[in-house]
This record gives C-alpha cells, structure tokens and sequence, in this order.
C-alpha cells in the first residue's frame, strides 16, 4: 500500500462495535486491519436488545435480513420485557421497555438475539468485503503515534512472535481495558457502585413453561426486590428451549465461589425450579467514562470508551452509534472532504451522549427504585404501593420515548450553540439539525429513508433550484452528495412534517441543516463545509 501502510485504519478487537466500524469503512472503500484475540465469537448471551436505530445501521451496513435471520427466539414470539416486584412470577407487574411506541420515528424495526449471534453475522458481512482483514488470534500490544500515522505493535497468540503493522489510524474497540486508550494516555472518570454483580447462563424448563403461563410473548424480566436497594434481578430468555441468563448483585458478605445460586434465582422466580449452570461470570457494578475519545491519530468507541450496568440495553446500542459516527468521519478525512474540525466532534459528540445516558437513564433508574422500593410496600399499604405502582407503569412508557440521543449544539450543526449534545430529546418528525431523522412517506412512493446515500444526503421538496446550487458546490468540494428531489408537500403529505423543505442529512442519518431557503449571508458552500468541519 502506499506510504508503506498495512491498512488506513487499525481496529483493535473484532467484537460487535469494532466489526461494525470495520464494515462502516470498509463499504466506503477505506482499508481495515482488524486485529482480534478470539478465532470466533465467545458463546456468552450478552447485549441481546437491538434498537430500531441499531437496525438501522445493520441495514446501512447490508447486514439487516442476516440478523433478523440468525434471531434465535421465534419471529412469532414477543421481544418485550416487563418489570415484576418482588418475584418474576408475583402478583405485581408491567410492561417496560415498549419499544415499538417509537416505531414511527425510525426506518427499521426493533430486534433481540444474543451477542454471540450478531457478531456472528457482522464477521460474515465483513468477510465479504475485501478491503477488511481480520487477524485472529492476535492482540494489540501497544500504539505509537507519529506525525505521519501509527504504529500498532500486535502480540500472535498461537507463536508468542510480534509484529508492528502501521496506518493512518487506530482506534480501539477494544473493551473496559483497553490497551488502546490505555497507550493513547486516555484517563477514565469512574464511579462505583461498589457491588460484585454476577452473570449466570443456565437452562431450565420449569421456568420456561412457567413463564409462558404466566407472563407469555415475554423475553427479559428486571425483578424490583427490596432488600436489592434499587440493583435489578435480571432475567433474559435466550431462546425458546429453556435457556435463559441472570444479572443480579451478589449479596454482601457472600463468597462467590461457594453461594448457592440456584437457591437465589429460585427466591428471585418465586418457586423452585430445574437449574443447570452453564456459564457463570463476574462483574464490577460501576460506571466509567474516557475523559477523551480520541487523541491524535487514535480513538476508541464501545466499552473502550463507556462502561455501565448492563441495563436497558443501552450499551451494545451505544457502541455501535460511536461506530457510526465516527466510520464516516475518518472516511471523510482519509478520502480528502474532511476538515480539521471534524474528528474532533466525534469525541464532542458522542461522550455528552453517554454521560446523560448514564445520569438521566441508567443512574437514575437505580436510584428511583430504591426511593421506591424504601418507601413502599404492599404488605404494608397495598392501597399506597398500587396506585405508585401504576404510576410507575405510565413512567415506563415515558422512559422510551424520552431516549433520544441528539448532537444539538455539535461544532458541525447548523444552528444556535445553545445546547448540548444529549439522550435525552423528545421524538418528533420535524427535521432539526443535530437530531437523526426521522423517515416519512414519499409521494412517488417508499420513504426518504430509503432513497438516503451513503454519504450526504439533501432532500429537496419542490426546490430543485436550490438543489443544484447544493449539489454543484458539493461535486466542486469532493463531497459526497445524493440528491432527493420530490414536489413541495401538501397538506396530507407525510414530507410535510418536516417543517422545511431543505433538508441535509448526514451519513450517519443526522440532520446537519434544514430551512426553506439558502441563507442570503452564506454560500451555499458554507452549509457543506460547516457539516464537515471545513
């Protein structure tokens, strides 16, 4: 390769972030080196609840049908899950985690499998691009990082031998300890909770029966318990032959080598139940953010990055967003239509994301169950505890609807600094910069969504004038730009919910500016260097 490089990126750890940013690049033509210590994914049912945002990415990523296929609970059984106070199967209960309430606001249905079986098909899809190598068996050692790129120093497993293989660019997605960002000098801000949490995977037909009695079309289950004091007895159906798995903190004092954790799950079940052990793993409870996602030439995404609790599913989906983002901007750089501010926003906007995704969601659940949990009790005051426990039901529902991690006040979004990047937002089909679009019906027919490039994309509702002053200055600029071109909204068109009929989208299905007109003050140019931080 030219420059004497092995790849233009470097991507240490092949789990599901690192193969979905090898396969973001790949598909833009970008050379990747990915270097993995696994020969094949570890058969441990983790990160199983699949957004519709995530769907979205494995249908940009042409991995969408492949997934859906490998989903190991039948397409006809629910995906859902439900809150239960005190036992899984007490008298107490809602559902949680309605997903589907969001449906419209995305281009793709939600999904769940284990982890194990998305990496599977995200390996397969990479395999079938040529500009993405995988080396197992191997592990990166350290990064060094000069004017010209970086060298990554990578340990062979098989041989004990090392090499040194250099890129433009390395990024590490490469788990909690990363040897990345540990080399990148990256510094971690971490907050404990202080409890030793396990992971059981076990198989029991007694509770998959019992389960399909009581709470049928249901797949994970947080059990709320008042001696927890807010930390979740989680429970997660891995397929519909009886195999499930089971977080939950290990109670103080315990040795975790010789608890009886059959005799726990079956107080958490409510009932005694067949049990046989499969996998049995520990965790620190805690939360831990990079201080920087990126330095130089280096960057890290996924649990390279971010670490918390395994709950509510925000984590694996979280990883693959910081894929996203950040896959298109080094593709920008490396292909020349990048500018100097771009790489820089990634860390500007993807690490706001997951502070308020730890605070305002995760954090806050725990704490608002155990005020909960403290303060009420149906064996005391059922009156009391039900009508909380309602009220606790319509919150559920809120929680869904409030999640919706956007880049407002982002360095490369048109519009006021008078915000921050956040999870937190509420769902509308307006196009507001900063936010991901969402997709509506076009006249001609499909949606806008399906007619989006894999690079910008400017929707145009019955303004083809201004659509070819975009697309001129974007061919003079080298950037990448798929026009879409349909008539002015009326008032029964779904377009019209947008709110303007300008629209830039960016690779990442983000809105980077929107208006009815071209601002008399800026050149047309000045829309487009702006979104890539020219």
């Amino acid at each position: 390769m030219k420059n004497q490089q092995d790849a233009d990126v470097i991507i240490s750890g092949g789990g599901p972030v690192g193969m979905g940013l090898a396969i973001e690049l790949g598909q833009r033509g970008i050379d990747v080196l990915v270097i993995e210590k696994h020969p094949s994914p570890q058969r441990v049912p983790k990160g199983q609840n699949l957004t519709q945002r995530t769907m979205e990415h494995f249908r940009a990523w042409g991995a969408e049908s492949e997934l859906r296929a490998a989903r190991t609970v039948p397409a006809g059984f629910g995906i859902g899950g439900l809150t239960s106070y005190g036992t899984l199967l007490g008298d107490y209960h809602y559902d949680w985690m309605k997903r589907e309430l969001v449906h419209a606001y995305y281009g793709a249905d939600n999904e769940r499998l284990p982890q194990y079986a998305t990496e599977d098909v995200l390996r397969a899809r990479a395999a079938s691009l040529d500009s993405v190598t995988l080396l197992t068996r191997r592990e990166v050692r350290d990064v060094h990082e000069d004017a010209e790129g970086v060298s990554v120093t990578v340990h062979d497993r098989t041989d004990g031998t090392e090499a040194t293989f250099r890129a433009a660019y390395a990024v590490g997605a490469d788990g909690s300890r990363s040897v990345v960002r540990e080399s990148a000098g990256l510094t971690q801000t971490v907050f404990d909770h202080d409890r030793l949490m396990v992971l059981l995977v076990f198989q029991s037909d007694t509770l998959h029966r019992a389960l399909l009695d009581k709470h049928p079309g249901k797949s994970f289950f947080n059990v709320l318990h008042p001696d927890l004091q807010g930390y979740w007895l989680f429970f997660g159906r891995v397929d519909l032959e009886g195999e499930f798995f089971f977080h939950a903190p290990v109670p103080d004092g315990e040795d975790p080598e010789t608890f009886d954790f059959q005799g726990y799950v079956e107080r958490a079940v409510g009932q005694s139940i067949d049990m046989h052990i499969r996998h049995r793993g520990f965790w620190d409870c805690r939360v831990a953010i990079a201080d920087s996602y990126g330095s130089g030439r280096t960057f890290i995404a996924g649990d390279a990055a971010h670490n918390h609790p395994p709950y509510g599913g925000y984590g694996i989906n979280t990883g693959f967003e910081d894929a996203r983002n950040l896959g298109w901007k080094l593709t920008a750089r490396l292909q020349g239509w990048g500018g100097p501010e771009l790489l820089p926003s990634y860390d500007a906007e993807r690490r706001p994301v997951f502070w308020s995704t730890a605070k305002d969601f995760i954090e806050k659940s725990i704490e608002t169950d155990r005020e909960f949990l403290a303060s009420h009790d149906p064996a005391t005051d059922p009156a009391a505890f039900e009508a909380v426990w309602s009220a606790r039901a319509r919150g559920a529902v809120n929680e869904v609807g409030d999640f919706q991690p956007n880049y407002r006040g982002s360095r490369i979004v048109a519009g006021p600094r008078d915000g921050a990047a956040s999870a937190k937002g509420a769902h509308s089909f307006t196009a507001r910069p900063g936010y991901h679009l969402a997709p509506r019906a076009l006249p001609e027919g499909g949606t806008t969504h399906d007619r989006l490039g894999p690079g910008f994309s400017l929707i145009a509702l019955g303004q083809a004038s201004a659509a070819a002053r975009l697309a001129e200055d974007a061919a003079r600029l080298h950037i990448p730009l798929t026009v879409i071109e349909s008539a002015a909204p009326g008032k029964e068109d779904e377009t019209a919910d947008y709110g303007a009929s300008l629209i830039l989208v960016r690779p990442d299905q983000f809105v980077a500016w929107a208006g009815d007109r071209l601002p008399d003050d800026l050149d047309t140019a000045g829309i487009l260097k702006l979104a890539v931080g020219a």
